[in-house]
């Protein structure tokens, strides 16, 4: 019945009876956002045929002079996750209506107790330097990321495997250590990129050679980078530009000022401060996706006060998400529950009890750790997401009704991933969330994770991820992964506030696919391999 009513809800949307933020507000209401389509919000509808041609100029708002190509660089900034999603091809991708499907492999299979798992790899793939996909170059490429010296965010992927092994020249068989029931999915994360191994199995991982639809012709960590369409790609269906040029515009202001002038031809993460300007412009197209993407408050919880769950707890208390989502997002979006499982996750757990703004509240667990009042100190820039210091400084003003001292400090936007991301013991974060609940577990919040940027450790966490990777019983499995989302709600360092939506634009002389990615910001993070010019 719900399904009819979203039905209903999109064509009042499409044929103007209703607003962006009615829309959202009504789908929350009726517990519909897993069912908001890619394509949510769109000015005008995409359904030409893709034509091929022309120079691509997109800039975005994440990326840093400290960006690396080496796809295990502890921390990626969107700028480098887009240029690696056009140069490089993966053994799977998520498409654009979620789904699972192949790329480098075209089918697999896994075996009854999910620990052993056969991919089919596509023949005839040619790498940019000429080199024709092996085997062996998947090989060498997955395990790079694995062992223990590695400081890759998908190293939890890689260390899994017992064995990784070539039957013939076109199957790659991987046995696991453990069952697990996710592993295609997790094959597509965004830092396992293909790369050409030479003969003796060693890898040039920051060369830019791969076998993408895209050329890297030139990187300027900070700056820009440009490429140029392959020739001898082997999907004709993707890679319609025949170069590309990406800038990195931190200032939100001034990549839509870019946009609007015709500078460049896309942009993302919109300043919803100034989206009415846009609106006004007759030349460009808005989009909006939803998926899982979030903003975070991470503490370290190795480091005092934010040893003590009470203190975590207090100022979890403190935030006022209802508040956030109307003052930052303006509707675009949805509240969210201090977990990072987002409503587009297959097992979210709409069972938790909404945490509220409760001054009182967060007194009270000052009380029972010893304390009357806290002075604490919180790093935020805009680096971390459009609106990051204001929301800073909105909590500071909620905080301070519990007798909480927030001091907000400004921190710089270049290098934020670098020197105060996992440095500073409480700052403002972004995550573009994860397709599966294990990837996003298993790379932020179990005790060896990498981009624990908590520090945070649980013993029975842990082991609960780690059941529900190889448990196969659907009914058994969602109910560990909504106690995962529990234990995390009630002890974990984290305080999420809100969940976003994705904001972009386009030129209206740009072209896009009927259905947008939501997986990550801006159709994907596919845009250049998946857009087209329009006349």
């Amino acid at each position: 019945m719900n399904h009819l009513k979203l039905d209903q809800l999109e064509q009042d949307l499409k044929q103007g009876h209703s607003s962006r933020r009615d829309f959202i507000k009504a789908s929350a209401l009726l517990g519909l956002s897993t069912a908001i389509p890619g394509l949510l919000f769109s000015q005008n509808t995409q359904a030409a045929t893709p034509e091929s041609g022309g120079n691509f100029r997109i800039a975005v708002g994440d990326g840093s002079t400290t960006d690396s190509l080496d796809p295990a660089a502890s921390t990626t900034g969107q700028f480098v996750i887009m240029l690696n999603k056009s140069i490089h091809n993966y053994l799977t991708e998520i498409r654009a209506d979620g789904s699972l499907g192949p790329e480098l492999a075209t089918n697999w299979e896994a075996s009854a107790d999910a620990k052993t798992w056969t991919f089919k790899l596509r023949k005839g793939v040619e790498f940019h330097n000429g080199k024709t996909l092996t085997p062996q170059d998947v090989i060498a490429s997955l395990n790079y990321h694995g062992g223990e010296e590695s400081k890759s965010a998908a190293k939890f992927i890689v260390d899994a495997f017992q064995s990784i092994e070539a039957q013939g020249d076109d199957v790659l068989v991987i046995t696991l250590k453990e069952g697990n029931a996710d592993l295609a999915y997790q094959l597509s994360h965004f830092q396992l990129i293909i790369i050409p191994a030479d003969q003796s199995g060693n890898l040039e991982v920051t060369s830019g050679i791969g076998c993408g639809s895209y050329v890297l012709k030139n990187f300027e960590p900070g700056v820009r980078a440009e490429l140029n369409k392959f020739d001898n790609h082997w999907n004709d269906k993707e890679g319609h530009f025949a170069s590309a040029e990406m800038l990195l515009i931190k200032d939100a202001v001034a990549r839509m000022t870019a946009l609007r002038t015709g500078e460049v031809d896309a942009i993302d993460r919109l300043d919803i401060k100034t989206l009415h300007l846009l609106e006004r412009d007759k030349n460009v197209h808005i989009m909006e996706t939803s998926g899982n993407s979030h903003y975070s408050m991470p503490m370290r919880c190795d480091t005092e006060p934010f040893k003590d769950n009470n203190i975590r707890l207090a100022l979890k208390h403190c935030i006022d998400r209802e508040t956030m989502l109307e003052t930052l997002l303006r509707g675009h979006g949805y509240v969210g529950n201090d977990h990072p499982i987002g409503r587009a996750n297959r097992y979210f757990s709409a069972d938790i009890e909404q945490r509220s703004y409760d001054p009182d509240r967060a007194k009270y667990y000052l009380k029972q750790a010893g304390l009357d009042k806290l002075k604490v100190q919180l790093s935020a820039a805009d680096a971390a997401f459009t609106g990051a210091v204001d929301a800073a400084v909105l909590y500071r003003e909620d905080a301070a009704k519990a007798g909480i001292d927030v001091e907000v400090i400004r921190e710089a936007d270049d290098g934020y991933w670098s020197d105060v991301w996992k440095k500073k013991p409480w700052c403002m974060c972004y995550w573009n969330g994860r397709p599966t609940e294990d990837l996003m577990l298993s790379s932020a919040y179990t005790s060896d994770a990498a981009w624990n940027d908590t520090f945070w450790q649980n013993e029975k966490f842990d082991a609960l991820v780690k059941e529900a990777r190889s448990e196969l019983d659907e009914g058994k499995r969602a109910e560990m992964y909504a106690e995962a989302q529990r234990i995390i709600n009630n002890e974990g360092g984290v305080g999420i506030p809100l969940f976003n939506n994705y904001l972009f634009a386009s030129r209206k002389n740009i072209g896009q696919p009927e259905q947008l990615g939501n997986d990550l910001d801006i159709d994907g993070l596919r845009a250049i391999v998946r857009w087209w010019h329009v006349g």
